[in-house]
């Protein structure tokens, strides 16, 4: 499926700026050093992706949740803000030039958008499991993207 989701007109503010790209940097290498695949309680995989306009290679850290499929979820939250983060686009653009960092270990992946009764299954378990971003839900008027990576 095709990444669709369009974005909100109300939300909260994304977290953005230096300390947003040195806490991701170091969020990053600590999970690719030490090998540690969890942070604040949540699994954390490190997302490789290619610019959507600058076609440079980009990463960020995020929390991931298992598909029933064995696949990963991610969740396009940036905090409950009107937009999606810039990696989602990222994504879309590229979806073929995905990969995940976990424990050190890099894997190309295949990215696509859940819709409908997928997401709303996927998006009941997210939310079970971390209720943090029930709360994201509630600052927007957006449907929150989940993105399902598969190796």
């Amino acid at each position: 499926m095709s990444f669709t989701t369009p974005r909100g007109s109300r939300g909260g503010t994304p977290p953005r700026g230096p300390v947003i790209r040195f806490f991701n940097r170091i969020v990053s290498w600590r999970t690719r050093r030490s090998g540690r695949q969890s942070f604040m309680g949540m699994d954390v995989l490190v997302l490789h992706t290619v610019g959507r306009r600058s076609g440079e290679p980009r990463q960020t850290p995020l929390a991931w949740f298992p598909g029933p499929d064995g696949t990963r979820l991610v969740v396009a939250s940036a905090g409950g803000s009107a937009d999606h983060p810039a990696w989602y686009y990222n994504v879309a653009a590229h979806p073929d030039q995905v990969e995940v960092e976990i424990g050190g270990v890099r894997t190309p992946v295949t990215a696509d958008e859940l819709h409908g009764e997928e997401r709303a299954a996927a998006w009941t378990q997210i939310v079970a499991t971390t209720a943090q971003f029930g709360r994201y839900e509630q600052r927007t008027d957006r449907e929150i993207p989940v993105v399902r990576l598969r190796a």
